[in-house]
């Protein structure tokens, strides 16, 4: 199984937070798994942060991905222009790049976000 993990889903892992749910942590926990993490994701969780709308507790968010074991997925061009196409269900530019990273990499989104539902993507909750 290969998982993209969300920016909040991100956040919950590594806090151990229990709105993760057990499935979800099951599975990214799964030696099986490949779990990746978006450099859309460090860099809205990093805008947010220092602008002082989140709190991330202090995480090393990059060097986090490393250490539990994931695998950092960089934003191409085509990823670019795929999200740019997509249909306006979700406004935010972040979640689009996501669910356009999903699709072309056929990762799951692991996610609790609706929104992202209503597209065309695979999507673990």
């Amino acid at each position: 199984m290969k998982l993209l993990l969300d920016s909040h889903i991100y956040l919950w892992w590594l806090a151990d937070d229990p709105r993760l749910l057990p499935s979800a942590r099951s599975s990214i926990s799964d030696p099986d798994t490949v779990v990746f993490i978006s450099a859309a994701t460090v860099w809205e969780l990093a805008i947010k942060s220092n602008l002082g709308r989140l709190d991330v507790g202090g995480a090393d968010l990059i060097g986090e991905i490393a250490e539990n074991g994931f695998v950092e997925l960089p934003v191409t061009a085509h990823h670019a222009e795929r999200a740019a196409s997509l249909p306006p269900h979700h406004g935010d530019p972040f979640d689009r790049m996501l669910v356009a990273q999903s699709q072309l990499e056929q990762l799951i989104l692991v996610t609790c976000d609706a929104a992202i539902a209503e597209y065309d993507v695979a999507t673990l909750g």
